[in-house]
Protein backbone atom coordinates (compact mmCIF):
# COMPACT_ATOMS: atom_id res chain seq x y z
CA UNK A 1 0.00 0.00 0.00
CA UNK A 2 3.19 3.09 0.83
CA UNK A 3 4.41 1.95 -2.75
CA UNK A 4 1.12 2.43 -4.71
CA UNK A 5 0.74 5.62 -2.19
CA UNK A 6 4.15 7.11 -3.25
CA UNK A 7 3.88 6.34 -6.88
CA UNK A 8 0.30 8.38 -6.83
CA UNK A 9 2.35 11.25 -4.42
CA UNK A 10 5.06 11.12 -6.96
CA UNK A 11 2.67 11.15 -10.50
CA UNK A 12 0.71 14.37 -8.79
CA UNK A 13 4.37 16.18 -8.07
CA UNK A 14 5.12 15.14 -11.69
CA UNK A 15 2.08 16.31 -13.43
CA UNK A 16 1.89 19.39 -10.87
CA UNK A 17 4.95 20.66 -12.11
CA UNK A 18 4.51 20.01 -15.95
CA UNK A 19 1.20 21.96 -15.35
CA UNK A 20 3.28 25.04 -14.00
CA UNK A 21 5.69 24.68 -17.04
CA UNK A 22 2.98 25.38 -19.23
CA UNK A 23 1.55 27.97 -17.54
CA UNK A 24 4.72 29.76 -17.05
CA UNK A 25 5.30 29.15 -21.42
CA UNK A 26 1.85 30.07 -22.52
CA UNK A 27 0.77 34.01 -22.71
CA UNK A 28 -2.08 34.77 -20.63
CA UNK A 29 -4.98 36.74 -21.83
CA UNK A 30 -5.43 40.08 -20.81
CA UNK A 31 -6.80 41.85 -17.96
CA UNK A 32 -9.07 45.10 -18.13
CA UNK A 33 -10.68 44.61 -21.27
CA UNK A 34 -14.35 44.85 -22.45
CA UNK A 35 -15.82 41.65 -20.24
CA UNK A 36 -18.57 41.83 -23.22
CA UNK A 37 -16.32 40.59 -25.71
CA UNK A 38 -14.00 37.82 -26.13
CA UNK A 39 -10.22 37.81 -25.87
CA UNK A 40 -8.44 36.93 -29.03
CA UNK A 41 -4.86 36.07 -29.63
CA UNK A 42 -2.80 36.71 -32.67
CA UNK A 43 -0.40 34.50 -33.13
CA UNK A 44 1.20 35.75 -36.01
CA UNK A 45 3.88 38.73 -36.84
CA UNK A 46 3.45 41.31 -39.35
CA UNK A 47 -0.38 40.88 -39.19
CA UNK A 48 -2.48 43.62 -41.68
CA UNK A 49 -5.51 45.03 -39.86
CA UNK A 50 -7.94 46.01 -42.87
CA UNK A 51 -11.11 48.23 -42.60
CA UNK A 52 -13.04 45.35 -43.61
CA UNK A 53 -12.68 41.83 -44.16
CA UNK A 54 -10.66 41.90 -47.86
CA UNK A 55 -7.05 42.44 -48.36
CA UNK A 56 -7.98 44.85 -50.76
CA UNK A 57 -9.87 47.53 -48.55
CA UNK A 58 -7.15 50.09 -46.40
CA UNK A 59 -4.86 48.46 -43.95
CA UNK A 60 -5.69 50.44 -41.08
CA UNK A 61 -2.30 49.04 -39.37
CA UNK A 62 0.00 46.03 -38.38
CA UNK A 63 -0.52 43.54 -35.18
CA UNK A 64 2.15 40.88 -33.91
CA UNK A 65 1.11 38.64 -31.42
CA UNK A 66 -1.09 40.50 -29.33
CA UNK A 67 -3.99 39.96 -27.97
CA UNK A 68 -7.31 41.98 -29.02
CA UNK A 69 -11.14 42.32 -27.90
CA UNK A 70 -13.48 40.00 -30.63
CA UNK A 71 -16.76 42.37 -31.83
CA UNK A 72 -18.15 39.24 -34.14
CA UNK A 73 -16.88 37.58 -36.97
CA UNK A 74 -17.82 37.17 -40.51
CA UNK A 75 -17.00 35.18 -43.76
CA UNK A 76 -14.66 37.80 -45.94
CA UNK A 77 -12.44 37.32 -48.36
CA UNK A 78 -10.60 33.98 -48.69
CA UNK A 79 -7.15 33.79 -47.78
CA UNK A 80 -4.77 31.74 -48.89
CA UNK A 81 -1.02 31.42 -46.97
CA UNK A 82 1.24 28.53 -48.02
CA UNK A 83 2.99 28.64 -44.73
CA UNK A 84 -0.01 28.21 -42.70
CA UNK A 85 -2.99 27.75 -44.75
CA UNK A 86 -6.10 29.18 -46.06
CA UNK A 87 -9.87 30.62 -44.54
CA UNK A 88 -12.69 33.31 -45.31
CA UNK A 89 -13.61 34.27 -41.91
CA UNK A 90 -12.44 37.31 -40.71
CA UNK A 91 -12.95 38.85 -36.95
CA UNK A 92 -13.89 42.31 -36.05
CA UNK A 93 -11.55 43.99 -33.15
CA UNK A 94 -11.14 46.81 -30.99
CA UNK A 95 -8.17 48.61 -31.48
CA UNK A 96 -6.73 51.99 -30.73
CA UNK A 97 -8.35 52.22 -26.93
CA UNK A 98 -11.30 50.89 -28.22
CA UNK A 99 -12.46 53.95 -30.18
CA UNK A 100 -12.34 51.95 -33.80
CA UNK A 101 -12.79 48.16 -35.24
CA UNK A 102 -10.62 46.58 -38.01
CA UNK A 103 -10.79 43.17 -39.42
CA UNK A 104 -7.93 40.33 -39.15
CA UNK A 105 -7.99 37.58 -41.16
CA UNK A 106 -8.83 34.21 -38.53
CA UNK A 107 -5.98 32.62 -40.27
CA UNK A 108 -3.78 34.47 -37.92
CA UNK A 109 -5.86 34.16 -34.76
CA UNK A 110 -5.71 31.56 -32.77
CA UNK A 111 -8.70 29.18 -32.73
CA UNK A 112 -8.93 27.73 -35.91
CA UNK A 113 -11.56 28.86 -38.97
CA UNK A 114 -13.89 29.99 -36.74
CA UNK A 115 -13.32 31.58 -33.56
CA UNK A 116 -15.24 29.97 -30.05
CA UNK A 117 -17.09 32.29 -28.05
CA UNK A 118 -17.28 35.22 -30.88
CA UNK A 119 -20.45 35.96 -32.04
CA UNK A 120 -21.41 36.17 -36.25
CA UNK A 121 -22.13 39.86 -37.70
Amino acid sequence: MKNVLRRGATALAVAALALGTLATTAEAAPTGGDPNLTDVYVWATDVNVRSEPTSASPRLGVLSTTWLDAVCQKQGQFVNDPAVGSNSWWTAVMLFGGSDVGWVSNLYIQGGEKIAGVPDC
